[in-house]
């Protein structure tokens, strides 16, 4: 018999929680199987590495943070971000993004919450041991909100995954939605 306290994250966690913070509903969406991904998305999202490192070396060069929405309480920090090309600022991600500070030593925690730089960026340059943990993948058509965020005038079907940073003892780092744009 299941634990009827238990609930596990939604398949848009953490996203469905900045959602109802901000009175938006969440998209459409649905799961997927990995292979049922088309190419290139399902190179970019069906590993376990971090989408800061796979995403400049597919894209060619670094990347940037641009926060679209951002708060934090003692130990939690909750942000909607894109990750932009340096070099012309397209968006190649929309990440939606738990973070566990207690997790972190300063500087580390301080420039998580500076939110100047991904996330994963971050956690490669301060050479803190942990692990990409994907567990599910999914469709989804963007709202309101993403078509504005990645200039779409229609709704094409856009992929992502839901991803959890943990130490390699299994503490959580961070939950992270990450949405890709369509190519």
């Amino acid at each position: 018999m299941s634990n009827p306290a238990f609930h596990p994250p939604s398949l848009l966690h953490p996203l469905d929680i900045l959602c109802r913070a901000a009175a938006r509903a969440v998209p459409w969406h649905e799961e997927v199987a990995p292979d049922s991904i088309p190419l290139p998305f399902r190179s970019l999202l069906v590993h376990n590495r971090d989408m800061t490192s796979t995403l400049e070396l597919y894209h060619g060069g670094p990347i940037h943070l641009r926060v679209l929405n951002m708060s934090r309480d003692d130990d939690t920090l909750h942000r909607e971000v894109l990750l932009c090309r340096d070099r012309d600022g397209v968006p190649v991600e929309f990440g939606a993004t738990l973070a566990r500070l207690r997790q972190f030593a300063e500087p580390w925690r301080s420039e998580i919450v500076a939110s100047q730089r991904p996330l994963g960026g971050i956690l490669n340059d301060s050479r803190m041991p942990y692990l990409s943990r994907p567990s599910a993948y999914l469709r989804l058509r963007p709202d309101a909100f993403l078509q504005a965020a990645f200039s779409l005038s229609g709704r094409p079907w856009l992929f992502g995954r839901r991803n959890t940073l943990t130490t390699p003892s299994g503490e959580e780092i961070a939950s992270i939605l990450e949405i890709l744009p369509p190519v």
